[in-house]
């Protein structure tokens, strides 16, 4: 069995639609609220799971979450981990997650959604205490002890650079065999770059490289694969699809989110960069794939996900 373990902030969305984006100092009328469980990795595991059990394929892996969250007794705690579902064979597992004693809050997202754009707007705060580089080292030594160590893909949300790149770097040291894939997502964040150049898998975000003055993934990736060991990096780029280099032949390709004409009704665009790296991060561990057939794979669910509320019947 193979295990993939998701590193990455969990956080509880409370999610408001609006008719436009408010302007300062106005007043709106919300047209609905919810509130559901967020974050990087938990959205792409909650994919992952669906696809695990009901998926064109049954890759024989374990799914984990390391994450920080409240007391373990907290009721919002509970809200969070109920919150996955999947009683499956499948289900994940939560025994590494780091439960901070006395903290009765999650994280949180407030995100607004304008019904005019689609686009969305999103305000966090988090006040648990994150977790440090030596927590995670107790984590790593956890699944070497246990014999699980050559069989881990470990996937990092690229938060707290410095904190990650030691993690990424104990790993290397410790479990030399292991697999590490990495988001390179939030503009202007520093130690991004170095976080890249040293995973395995990268998942690059169209607005990261928008901010780098990129105008496609393709120039996107292959800038930055010179200063990668990665054998497999990606660039989604909204309607336009996503773009994939292989390495070391620079092989590059590409696919569309739709045909030429084609028009989508969107929906709900929160987590559909979370769902893009679940699909692939799942084709991945398909063999019998091809890049192109994982790539296909990964843009047609990220495409299906935003034409419907959260992640209900994303997977048939």
């Amino acid at each position: 069995m193979k295990h993939l373990i998701l590193v990455g902030a969990c956080y509880l969305d409370t999610i408001l639609t609006v008719p436009h984006f408010p302007k300062e100092d106005s007043k709106l009328r919300a047209t609905a609220v919810q509130v559901r469980r967020g974050g990087n990795c938990p959205n792409s595991l909650e994919v992952l799971a669906h696809l695990l059990s009901a998926g064109p394929h049954r890759p024989n892996v374990k799914l984990h979450l390391v994450t920080c969250l409240p007391d373990a007794q907290a009721a919002a705690t509970s809200k969070i981990l109920s919150s996955f579902g999947d009683g499956s064979e499948n289900a994940i597992d939560f025994s590494h997650c780091l439960y901070r004693a006395g903290n009765e809050e999650p994280a949180s997202s407030y995100i607004i959604r304008s019904g005019e754009t689609g686009s969305r707007t999103i305000v966090n705060f988090n006040d648990l205490p994150e977790m440090t580089g030596s927590e995670f080292e107790k984590i790593a030594d956890a699944f070497a002890e246990h014999g699980k160590g050559d069989g881990c893909w470990w996937h990092f949300e690229g938060r707290i650079p410095e904190t990650t790149f030691r993690c990424i770097r104990y790993l290397r040291q410790a479990m030399p065999e292991s697999t590490i894939s990495v988001e390179v997502e939030k503009p202007n964040r520093e130690g991004l770059i170095e976080l890249a150049a040293e995973a395995d898998v990268v998942f690059y975000s169209r607005s990261w490289a928008e901010s780098r003055g990129y105008t496609s993934p393709e120039v996107c990736l292959k800038a930055q694969a010179t200063s990668s060991r990665a054998s497999f990096m990606l660039c989604t780029w909204g309607e336009q699809g996503a773009g994939a280099l292989l390495l070391p032949s620079r092989e590059y390709i590409h696919h569309l989110a739709t045909l030429p004409g084609d028009r989508i009704s969107v929906v709900d665009t929160i987590g559909a960069g979370d769902t893009f790296i679940a699909a692939m991060l799942y084709g991945l561990h398909v063999e019998t794939w091809s890049s192109e057939a994982r790539l296909a794979f990964a843009v047609g669910l990220a495409t299906k996900k935003v034409q419907r509320e959260g992640f209900a019947g994303l997977v048939p």
